[in-house]
């Protein structure tokens, strides 16, 4: 079920919304729905893992008192000496 919602926007950017959603063929409120559904989507699925970054997943094992900072900041002071 639909409901309506009142906005407060600045002049430009509501003529500027308009103008964007005329020339894509949708009205303002899909427009500023598709929107909205896209930001709620994107904060709760979690991000999506490519093949590539799955086949590399456990190929390095590190001991749990393992410091990655101390090592990159040991590296950098090796490297630049």
């Amino acid at each position: 079920m639909d409901k309506k919602l009142t906005l407060s926007l600045n002049k430009s950017i509501i003529e500027s919304a308009k103008d964007y959603a005329k020339s894509n063929d949708i009205s303002l409120s899909k427009l500023i729905e598709s929107y909205l559904s896209t930001l709620v989507k994107r904060n709760k699925s979690s991000p999506e893992i490519t093949p590539l970054v799955e086949s590399l997943s456990g190929v390095i094992s590190l001991d749990k008192d393992f410091d990655v900072k101390d090592a990159y900041a040991d590296y950098l002071l090796e490297k630049y000496k």
